[in-house]
């Protein structure tokens, strides 16, 4: 049998629009009749277990990982798959919350190699798609929950037809793949509304918001909004989580008090969307105990947003990789935190808005460290300091995160706060490069 590396080297062979970004998203890059013909000769292992499937452009992996955890303390044998993964690409598919196991990766890689060879233009992801619906149909997944990994509409993840349809929060993001406006980004995440299916949508701009109604009422398909069906209110906050209380019906029946251990206020709003799901679910006949969604809540994890990695000083990490989370996050930073001074170690994929994202943070910001993680996408630390010195803003140059961080120590006091952001890439180097250098459990990590 191949071994896990192996099985990486060809998986990475394959197109990988992770690393390289096509001119637009299109059937001449996706294609789902790829992903349907390998299915096909897999036994399409895809209509072995239920479904909920998750697009959006931010909070897509927190609201997949919140539903998961919920359905796992309700004693479902469940399947989470999501993307990107920080360390590994064992974190992208898990059943009852453990990681694909690298023997799995290798033998499932070699059971698909055959049938995906004759297959022109397979790319990495839907092989991995295709790994991931295999290896939870052996595994006896009775609820699967999957995150788009890019658009919605041709996404290889599009091939299932789902118990619930979740969009979360859109925003501007991959513009050049997905659309400049709001209302082409929605109708492209639209494109996983299936007729009679009931969607769950987080609020929307209002551009966004009448493409999802008009793709609902054309499939017939019962939409719930969340701000105008379900509301929330924030509760009490601190370092370890916040609670909420979220009702159902404009504060006409409540649906109760949760804790979840998520920090920002934006999460707030990714848990009352699965409250909202898990309402839809109930009414298919899935049982779910009012304890086990507390439970759920309660018990879910989800590294490197808004996570604290050191208290003396503050350090946090937060996947931020547009202008709409660098705003969240700036505004999160600022109602969590008690610090004197702020400095940003930032690093941005290439095709990102990056003076947006520099808009947002920089401003608060008392020194600011660029640098670059290795991963192709990566914006050269030359080009984001043109990028931030065109903005007004001085920043200090560094070429790897581990020295970035090294740095950021240095210049830091105890009532610091240093915050890593910009990209998962970064933010998974950082993760590494801490836990080295405080002792602390290395996370597995895939060779690079």
């Amino acid at each position: 049998m191949a071994s896990y590396r192996e099985a990486l080297d060809y998986i990475y062979s394959l197109t990988d629009y992770e690393k390289k970004v096509p001119y637009c998203y299109a059937p001449e890059f996706f294609d789902l009749s790829r992903m349907e013909r390998l299915l096909a000769l897999l036994g399409n292992p895809h209509r072995r277990f239920r479904s909920i499937h998750i697009a959006g452009t931010k909070g897509k992996g927190s609201t997949a990982a919140m539903s998961e955890s919920i359905l796992r303390a309700a004693g479902y044998k469940t399947g989470l798959y999501t993307s990107p993964h920080l360390h590994t690409l064992r974190e992208r598919i898990r059943v009852e919350g453990k990681p694909i196991p690298r023997e799995a990766v290798a033998s499932f890689t070699e059971r698909l190699r055959p049938l995906a060879s004759p297959i022109e233009g397979l790319t990495t992801f839907e092989l991995i798609t295709a790994l991931a619906f295999a290896y939870f149909a052996e595994k006896g997944v009775e609820l699967a929950i999957l995150e788009v990994g890019l658009g919605g509409r041709l996404d290889a993840t599009n091939v299932v037809t789902p118990l619930v349809s979740i969009i979360t929060s859109l925003s501007y993001d991959h513009t050049s793949i997905l659309g400049d406006t709001l209302a082409q980004i929605a109708r492209e995440k639209a494109g996983i509304i299936k007729a009679g299916i009931p969607v769950v949508s987080a609020p929307q701009a209002p551009e966004a918001m009448a493409i999802i109604e008009e793709v609902c009422r054309r499939k017939g398909a019962e939409l719930t909004v969340v701000g105008r069906d379900w509301t929330w209110k924030a509760g009490e906050a601190n370092l370890e989580g916040q609670w909420f209380e979220a009702a159902k019906g404009g504060g006409q029946r409540a649906s109760g008090r949760f804790w979840i251990p998520l920090l920002g206020r934006h999460q707030l709003i990714n848990a009352t969307v699965v409250l909202a799901a898990v309402e839809k679910l109930r009414e298919q006949g899935i049982d779910i105990p009012e304890e086990s969604v507390r439970e759920g809540l309660r018990r879910v994890r989800w590294p490197g947003r808004l996570e604290i990695l050191s208290r003396k000083p503050l350090l946090v990490v937060d996947c931020a990789h547009n202008v709409d989370s660098a705003h969240k996050l700036r505004v999160a930073l600022k109602e969590l935190f008690d610090y004197q001074d702020l400095i940003f170690i930032f690093g941005a994929s290439a095709d990102k808005d990056i003076a947006g994202m520099m808009r947002e943070l920089f401003p608060v910001a008392g020194e600011i460290i660029v640098t670059k993680a290795h991963h192709p996408r990566a914006a050269d630390p030359h080009r984001l300091e043109e990028i931030a010195s065109a903005l007004g803003y001085e920043v200090t140059r560094s070429n790897g995160v581990d020295v970035a961080l090294n740095l950021a120590l240095e210049l830091a006091t105890p009532q610091s706060l240093i915050c890593v952001t910009g990209s998962t890439f970064v933010v998974a180097e950082a993760r590494e490069a801490w836990f080295k250098r405080s002792g602390g459990r290395m996370p597995e990590c895939d060779p690079r």
